[in-house]
């Protein structure tokens, strides 16, 4: 055995020391790896949503991190936009609830995913990233059989649907249910959930441009702009058991008021008080004075009940809140797998479109799931933004004619100053023959 290789563990420690400096300048002479990823540089308009290039992300403790193939968008994206959700990272930050995809790393500490697993996952914000760190306790195996784009489709629309309608709604066959924003992907969701246990009557709320894609999901489609209880009680003048109401404001009294007695309103969600492209404090107080505030008495005398439901609270901070989604999300698998939970996608958006499909999401423009596929190519960008060819070719025809008008109007103006030259030189002539006669 050589000198070199009874060296002693101090030795070796100080020879690694010395060789450092060597290393990072190797590391500084190599490009940092880089990851696409969609952030939010400030609370309002789509102008605040921004695609970058960001470092990979360490993996901490108890995180497994995903390379994501693809994400869901929804409208509590729309609300983290505007500043109307609770609590928000400090801007910057990345955008998303939602993606699917395989397992990249894991911590050490975690034993229930491995490298290459498929998965969907649910962080507190960053999923709309290429890779992202996400607490083992918010991923979910796909089942061997299921297409990614059939998980990340149905996981969040289903297990909020499962929780509206076994663990608080406890619906049942010979119900009657009013489901608002039956087009939207939850609430396609609720029907399909529904129309499986068989018995349910159904009255969906949608736009009317929605109602030829859905007929078939309900019994009962209602205009979202017109009046709920009028038209509901058009079609069952006792009212309903169930409302589940994912808009708020003045519909909450419209909601309650429909209910027959035993009946459960179930707010779980609040949309109305989204408007226009920015945060408004007005539509917020419209739609705060809207509701009115029912104390426990009227309920008992009413003996009708309020439910309140908000996935993200339960999922990420209240007790025990995880162990329930999974429970659910499992059920909601299997529910898949027999045929039941059916994906909804409305259209499929490449990374750098996500505006595009923010945009659709907050006009509600949307029949079921919408999503990003961050293989797709984007969509090219005009020379002309928003104009084609034609639109081109046109504006350059209007340019040459107004260029001809430009010339005759000269032209004219020309002529204009001429016939005046010449009416001033036959005034002076007049003038001159009338002074030559007086003199005579």
């Amino acid at each position: 055995m050589t000198d070199t290789d009874t060296k002693t563990a101090a030795e070796a420690k100080t020879e690694v020391v010395e060789e450092a400096p060597k290393d990072v300048k190797s590391e500084e002479a190599e490009a940092p790896k880089e990851m696409r990823a969609v952030i939010l540089n400030g609370f309002g308009g789509l102008k605040c949503v921004k695609i970058v290039r960001r470092p990979h992300p360490a993996l901490a403790d108890g995180e497994v991190l995903v390379r994501v193939q693809l994400c869901g968008v929804s409208f509590q994206d729309v609300m983290v936009r505007q500043g109307f959700t609770e609590a928000p990272p400090k801007i910057p930050f990345i955008l998303g609830f939602e993606c699917a995809g395989v397992v990249e790393a894991v911590a050490d500490d975690v034993n229930n995913f491995k490298v290459g697993d498929r998965v969907v996952a649910l962080p507190d914000h960053r999923a709309w990233a290429e890779l992202v760190p996400v607490p083992a306790k918010y991923v979910y195996a796909v089942p061997e059989a299921m297409p990614l784009q059939e998980a990340i489709a149905v996981t969040v629309s289903y297990t909020v649907a499962y929780m509206l309608i076994h663990d608080l709604g406890n619906i049942s066959s010979g119900h009657t249910v009013l489901v608002h924003s039956a087009g939207g992907s939850v609430g396609q969701a609720i029907c399909s959930l529904l129309r499986n246990m068989g018995g349910i009557t159904i009255i969906g709320v949608a736009s009317k441009t929605k109602h030829e894609d859905i007929k078939d999901s309900v019994t009962h489609l209602i205009d979202r702009g017109s009046d709920t209880p009028t038209e509901v009680r058009k079609v069952c003048p006792d009212g309903v058991d169930i409302v589940l109401d994912c808009q708020g404001g003045e519909e909450c009294n419209k909601g309650y008021s429909l209910l027959k007695p035993l009946g459960r309103y179930i707010l779980f969600g609040p949309s109305s008080i989204v408007t226009g492209e920015t945060k408004s404090i007005l539509s917020v107080i419209k739609s705060w004075r809207q509701v009115d505030k029912v104390s426990p008495l009227r309920l008992y005398e009413d003996n009708r009940a309020i439910f309140g439901f908000n996935l993200r609270r339960l999922l990420y901070q209240q007790a025990g809140g995880h162990e329930r989604v999974r429970c659910v999300v499992e059920e909601v698998y299997k529910l898949w797998q027999s045929g039941v939970a059916k994906a909804c996608i409305d259209s499929t958006f490449a990374l750098e479109d996500v505006t595009e499909a923010m945009m659709k999401m907050h006009e509600r423009r949307n029949v079921g799931k919408l999503l990003l596929d961050l293989s797709m190519e984007p969509k090219a960008v005009p020379t002309t933004p928003g104009k084609g060819k034609k639109e081109e070719k046109k504006d350059e025809g209007k340019k040459e004619e107004k260029k001809e008008e430009t010339k005759k109007e000269k032209k004219d103006e020309g002529k204009k100053e001429d016939d005046e030259t010449k009416g001033e030189k036959e005034t002076d002539l007049v003038k001159s023959d009338e002074v030559k006669a007086e003199g005579k």
